[in-house]
């Protein structure tokens, strides 16, 4: 009796490669746990930096650009280790013999980056409350932060995911992320730091600015990730 083999539907190849990378994140916890780690170094080093500053100095001015700066280290790590196992172990060459769209393997990547990154932002923002906004008063609409970091972190994820592909071959790999994520991430990092900033210090009219920030992050977001998806296909087989 001959046997028909069925090709899996897109959707089912997509959850088979994400329900990989979560099963062996949480079964070694390497990415979540130095991500962690780090997010937690990062904060000690600001919170020495700005011991030194002076009674006069505006926090909430600079929380949102010392929160984003904290995100995209964090994110660089993480995304610098999305293809590690895949690398070392020779899965990657394994993945690429098998008959999928190379763009699924871009959409399941790129939202196991995503998943990881909001497990550590969920860690890291109430400790980057603890360490300096404590005493600080915040704008009563504080609660709009889910908006730029959400936004944030899908565009991060998404471009970091290609940028992760290319170099995952090259010398220096950890170097190179870094040089081209942080130019190509910059307009998404400077609207979100924008948004958040506004949405934390409250004053008269930040919902404009917000509003507009979180239209650019968007506008980049749709963009980025359309672009990568497309070329995907193209630097995963190079």
């Amino acid at each position: 009796m001959p046997v028909s083999l069925r090709k899996p539907s897109t959707f089912q190849q997509y959850k088979t490669l994400l329900r990989k990378d979560l099963e062996q994140e949480f079964r070694t916890k390497e990415m979540l746990t130095s991500m962690g780690i780090y997010a937690l170094l990062v904060l000690i080093v600001f919170g020495a930096a700005l011991g030194q500053t002076t009674d006069g100095f505006n926090l909430l001015q600079a929380a949102g650009g010392l929160l984003w700066t904290l995100l995209v280290f964090t994110s660089l790590l993480g995304l610098n280790r999305s293809f590690s196992h895949e690398k070392e172990q020779g899965c990657l060459e394994g993945v690429l013999l098998v008959p999928l769209d190379r763009s699924v393997v871009f959409l399941a990547k790129a939202t196991s980056n995503v998943l990881f990154l909001m497990v550590v932002e969920v860690i890291a923002l109430p400790l980057f409350y603890f360490f300096f906004l404590t005493g600080v008063p915040l704008g009563s609409s504080w609660y709009l932060l889910v908006a730029p970091l959400l936004l944030g972190t899908i565009g991060m994820a998404g471009i970091g995911t290609l940028l992760s592909t290319i170099t995952v071959n090259t010398r220096g790999k950890d170097v190179m992320l870094a040089v081209l994520f942080v130019p190509l991430t910059f307009p998404l990092l400077y609207a979100c730091a924008s948004a958040t900033t506004a949405v934390i210090v409250g004053a008269d009219g930040f919902m404009d600015v917000f509003f507009l920030s979180s239209v650019l992050a968007g506008g980049y977001d749709v963009i980025m990730i359309l672009l990568s998806w497309v070329l995907y296909d193209f630097v995963i087989t190079a």
